[in-house]
């Protein structure tokens, strides 16, 4: 089964919710954990780190918080995902030139790479606007799990 960590799911729901509240100049990690019911201290290290990676841009002082930094439209749900976990990889056999012993017959690394680069594609194709309610009486209910909505495959 192919999964989002929670890290990354938590992640996608606040930058959801900074697209949803695009009128409040900047939110605090504590008002997007209490909409969601997200542990705050959490959602700060992970507000953080998408702070580092460039997604979103913080506000220092007491009207202080996070704001995307470009357009919902222009942030993909890989690139927060990326920011966060790291590269996707389905398999470990297609991470990095180090080969494991099987390489010489192995018949679904490269099926595997392909279903890795499709997950991919797919993940670059939702921005975070696609993930966001559109309708402020939607948008004020805490839905369930992002990770849940983003993408179903069948292999």
């Amino acid at each position: 089964m192919l999964k989002l960590t929670k890290k990354a799911d938590y992640g996608l729901m606040a930058l959801k919710y900074l697209a949803e509240h695009p009128e409040t100049p900047a939110l605090s990690a504590k008002d997007i954990a209490d909409a969601y019911g997200i542990p705050a201290q959490l959602l700060a290290k992970i507000l953080q780190r998408l702070t580092k990676t460039g997604l979103l841009r913080s506000h220092a002082g007491m009207n202080g918080g996070y704001a995307l930094s470009r357009d919902a439209r222009e942030i993909s749900a890989f690139e927060v995902i990326h920011s966060i976990d790291g590269p996707l990889f389905i398999t470990s056999c297609t991470k990095g030139a180090k080969g494991c012993d099987l390489t010489p017959s192995c018949t679904i690394k490269e099926p595997l790479a392909r279903v890795n680069e499709t997950i991919a594609g797919v993940l670059k194709s939702i921005s975070i606007y696609d993930l966001a309610d559109r309708d402020p009486a939607k948008a004020a209910e805490a839905g369930s799990s992002i990770g849940q909505r983003l993408v179903t495959l069948t292999l």
